[in-house]
C-alpha cells in the first residue's frame, strides 16, 4: 500500500501539483495520464524516492519492496544480462555476491560457516534457486533469447537493453512496480506478454503510458494529472476518456437541460459497467463503477489538437502497384522481392519488428532511396504526402520560427490564416515565434502533421506518426485518419491506432518478405495465433 498525503511539488515558484491525497492498494493497476509537462514522470520519481516533494509525504511500508523501471540504458554496461535482471532484487544480488566471496575463501572459518548457513536460508526464502530460470522466462516473454543471459550488457543494442531493464523491474515478485512508458520500443508480442504479466500480478502497479490499448487492458484505475491536481478514478482509459468528455459537455451546458445531461451520464455509467472487460479484474472493477456517482466523474482541462486531412481531388481506381522490390543494405537483406497492389480505399498498416524494411519501403515510394531491383508505379490521379519517422532534416539546421516554417508549405500566406491553423494544433500567442529547431519532439510531430494537412493529398504515408505524442494528440491523429476518405499507408506499434484505422495488414518478416491480409488487426493477430505463425 502507498499513502500519498498532502503532496506538492514546486519548480522555480510554479506549482506542478499541490495538496495531493491518494491511496494505492495491492491488486490494482493504476494508469497515470496527463498532458505533456503535467508532471507524470515527476510524480513517479517522488513515489520512488528519487525526488523530494516540496510539501507532504509518501508513506510506504518498509516491508514492501518497490521495483522501478530504470531509464538509463547504459547504467549496467559492466554487468551481465543475468546480473542486471537479478539486480531488480538488490538484496538477493547482495546475498549471491556474499556467498560467492565466502565460498572462495581459502581459510573458511566456523564463523564463515554460520554466516553461509544464514545466507543460504535467506537465499532460499528469496527464491534464489529459481532466479536464473525466472530471469530467462521474463526475457523470453519480452522476445529475447535466453542465450544472452551471460552476455555483457554493453554488447546489446539499445532496444534489447530496454527489454532487459524492463525484465529487471518485473523480476523477483516485488510488492510495488513503477513503470514509466514500459511499452516504448516493444513489439506487439512483447506488449501482449507484458499485459498478461501485469494482469496476473497481485501487487500494486503504477504505470505511465501513452498506449491506450495497453491502459485499457491492464488498468483498474486511472490517475489523472490535471488542473495542478492528481485524482484517481475507477475504470480503464476508455471509461475515463468517455466520461470526461461527457462531463465537459455537461459543464459547458450547465444552464441548458442540466438534468438531462446528468441522466445521460448516469446511463453511460450503467452501460459501461455492463460491458465485458478484457481485464481479469473485471468483476471488482464493475462493482466499483456501479457505485460511482455523477459527482465523482472526471472533467479535464486538456485541449485536443485538430488533425483533419482533406483531398484536393479524388483518386481513380489505380492507386499503387509494387512489383518485386528488393533492397540490400550493408550486406543485409532489407526487402526481398516484395510485391503488392494498393486498392482504392485501402488503409494499410505495415507492422512487424523489421522497422528498417518498412522505412525503406516508404522512402523508396517517395523516391528518396533507389531499390536494387523491382519497381513501383503510382496511379496517375494520386498525390502523396509523407510523414517520415526521422524529421530532423526539417528542423535541425533551420533558422525559421514556427510561422515562417509553416508558411513554406501554405498556399495562403497571410499571418491570420497561419496563426489560425497553428492555433488548431495548439500553438498560440508567442508560441508561433519560437525557432523550430528548439521545439520538443511532440511539437515537431505536430508541425509535420500541419505540413501534411496543407498538401491536399489523396494518399497519406506515415511512418510511426504517434512517436513523441501525448494521448490527446494520438487521439486526434487517430480520429483524423479514420475520417480521411483517401488511402493511408502507415506504420505504428499502437494497437488501438492500428485496429481502428487499418482495413488491411502487411507484416514485414525478419527476412524482408511480407504477409498480406485484408482484415482488421485483431483478426490478423487471431489468424496468426490459429495458424501458429510467429
Amino acid at each position: 500500500m502507498i499513502t500519498v498525503s498532502d503532496l506538492g511539488i514546486n519548480f522555480s515558484g510554479q506549482n506542478l501539483f499541490t495538496h495531493v491525497n491518494l491511496l494505492f492498494t495491492p491488486g490494482n493497476c493504476y494508469g497515470v495520464i496527463g498532458a505533456n509537462g503535467a508532471g507524470k514522470s515527476t510524480f513517479l520519481r517522488i513515489l520512488s524516492g528519487d525526488l523530494e516533494p516540496s510539501s507532504g509525504e509518501v508513506i510506504i511500508d518498509k516491508k514492501n519492496r518497490m521495483s522501478v523501471l530504470k531509464q538509463d540504458h547504459y547504467a549496467y554496461d559492466e554487468y551481465t544480462v543475468l546480473d542486471t535482471v537479478i539486480l531488480g532484487n538488490p538484496r538477493l544480488y547482495e546475498i549471491m555476491q556474499q556467498k560467492d566471496a565466502l565460498y572462495a575463501k581459502e581459510d573458511f572459518t566456523e564463523e564463515d560457516g554460520v554466516l553461509a548457513s544464514e545466507l543460504e536460508g535467506e537465499f532460499a526464502e528469496l527464491n534464489g534457486w529459481e532466479a536464473e530460470t525466472e530471469a530467462g522466462q521474463i526475457l523470453q516473454g519480452l522476445g529475447l533469447p535466453t542465450d544472452i543471459l551471460y552476455q555483457q550488457m554493453s554488447t546489446l543494442p539499445d532496444k534489447d537493453k530496454v527489454k532487459v531493464l524492463l525484465a529487471q523491474a518485473l523480476f523477483g515478485q516485488p510488492d510495488i512496480i513503477l513503470l514509466d512508458e514500459p511499452t516504448n520500443h516493444l513489439d506487439i508480442a512483447s506488449i501482449a506478454w507484458l499485459e498478461e504479466f501485469l494482469m496476473d500480478y497481485v501487487g500494486t502497479v503504477i504505470v505511465v503510458s501513452h498506449d491506450r490499448h495497453f491502459l485499457n487492458n491492464v488498468c483498474t484505475h486511472i490517475v489523472d494529472v490535471d488542473y495542478n491536481k492528481i485524482k484517481i478514478y475507477v475504470g480503464n482509459y476508455d471509461f475515463w476518456y468517455e466520461s470526461s468528455q461527457l462531463m465537459q459537455k455537461i459543464m459547458k451546458e450547465q444552464n441548458k437541460k442540466a438534468e438531462d445531461k446528468i441522466r445521460e451520464l448516469q446511463n453511460f455509467i450503467q452501460r459501461f459497467s455492463a460491458n465485458k472487460s478484457k481485464s481479469k479484474q473485471a468483476t471488482s472493477r464493475k462493482k466499483l463503477i456501479e457505485k460511482l456517482s455523477v459527482e465523482e466523474m472526471p472533467a479535464s482541462s486538456r485541449r485536443y489538437p485538430f488533425v483533419g486531412f482533406t483531398m484536393d481531388r479524388e483518386a481513380g481506381k489505380e492507386i499503387l502497384a509494387v512489383e518485386d522490390l528488393s533492397l540490400t543494405t550493408d550486406g543485409n537483406t532489407v526487402l526481398d522481392h516484395v510485391s503488392f497492389r494498393v486498392n482504392k480505399g485501402d488503409k494499410i498498416a505495415f507492422v512487424g519488428e523489421n522497422e528498417l524494411a518498412i522505412t525503406a519501403l516508404f522512402r523508396i515510394l517517395m523516391e528518396e532511396v533507389t531499390p536494387d531491383s523491382g519497381n513501383f508505379k503510382w496511379g496517375g490521379t494520386t498525390s502523396q504526402s509523407y510523414f517520415p519517422k526521422d524529421n530532423s532534416d526539417f528542423f535541425d539546421d533551420c533558422d525559421l520560427n514556427l510561422l515562417q516554417w509553416l508558411n513554406q508549405y501554405s498556399a495562403d500566406n497571410t499571418e491570420t490564416y497561419l496563426r489560425g491553423f497553428l492555433g488548431k494544433m495548439l500553438f498560440s500567442g508567442d508560441d508561433v515565434q519560437k525557432p523550430v529547431k528548439v521545439l520538443s519532439g511532440g511539437e515537431k510531430v505536430r508541425c509535420m502533421l500541419s505540413r501534411m494537412m496543407m498538401f491536399g493529398a489523396n494518399v497519406l504515408l506515415l511512418d510511426q506518426p504517434t512517436n513523441h505524442l501525448d494521448l490527446e494528440s494520438i487521439t486526434a491523429v487517430n480520429d483524423g485518419l479514420i475520417a480521411f476518405p483517401g488511402n493511408v499507408l502507415f506504420s505504428s506499434y499502437d494497437h488501438q491506432f492500428i485496429e481502428t484505422v487499418a482495413n488491411r495488414i502487411i507484416e514485414f518478416r525478419a527476412d524482408g518478405t511480407i504477409i498480406d491480409k485484408m482484415m482488421s488487426y485483431d483478426d490478423y493477430l487471431n489468424w496468426k495465433a490459429e495458424n501458429h505463425i510467429q
